[in-house]
């Protein structure tokens, strides 16, 4: 039936690197901010003594957390996430250490969207997002011109294959 299926080579946007480094920076500092908050009430009331070393070693955790996730992990990810659109499959594909590549069959896509925060839309970009009948799926960060030709193509995929299974059915 299937038994070449190429691998996926289309990248996500390499702007999805500053999109990724802004929000994990936004998630890391709140975390900070509340660390050090509890580092003053700690001084002020005179918590246990116990209660300091863990706020110090959950903030220099979270340090260790905000360099890998703000300076090595977007790189990563965008560097490995691949995806494929065609008539048959949409394919997923991301991760060197634990990879991951999802097969989609378009005879299950159910619902095809874009959508975008606040971040994306000052880089112009799209996540594309897909359920399936017992999943959901998303391509993250794609060029507005592409997320929507892509989402427009995967409904008509998706539609056309709904079409030949009622004509099988007939």
């Amino acid at each position: 039936m299937y038994l070449n299926i190429e691998e996926p080579t289309r990248e996500i946007s390499a702007k999805a690197i500053r999109v990724w480094r802004i929000t994990n920076t936004i998630g890391h500092s709140t975390v900070i901010l509340i660390l050090a908050v509890c580092v003053y009430f700690d001084s002020l009331y005179q918590w246990p003594e116990w209660a300091g070393y863990l706020i110090y070693g959950l903030m220099a955790l979270m340090a260790i957390s905000a360099v890998f996730s703000i300076a090595v992990e977007p790189v990563y990810l965008q560097r490995t996430w691949r995806y494929e659109i065609d008539e048959e499959f949409i394919q997923l594909k991301h991760g060197r250490i634990t990879q991951k590549h999802i097969l989609i069959p378009m005879t299950k896509v159910e619902v095809v969207s874009t959508s975008q925060g606040p971040f994306l839309r000052k880089y112009g970009l799209y996540d594309v997002n897909i359920g399936a009948v017992n999943s959901s799926h998303t391509i993250p960060s794609i060029e507005k011109e592409e997320a929507l030709k892509l989402r427009n193509q995967i409904a008509i995929y998706a539609k056309v294959g709904e079409q030949d299974e009622l004509e099988d059915e007939r």
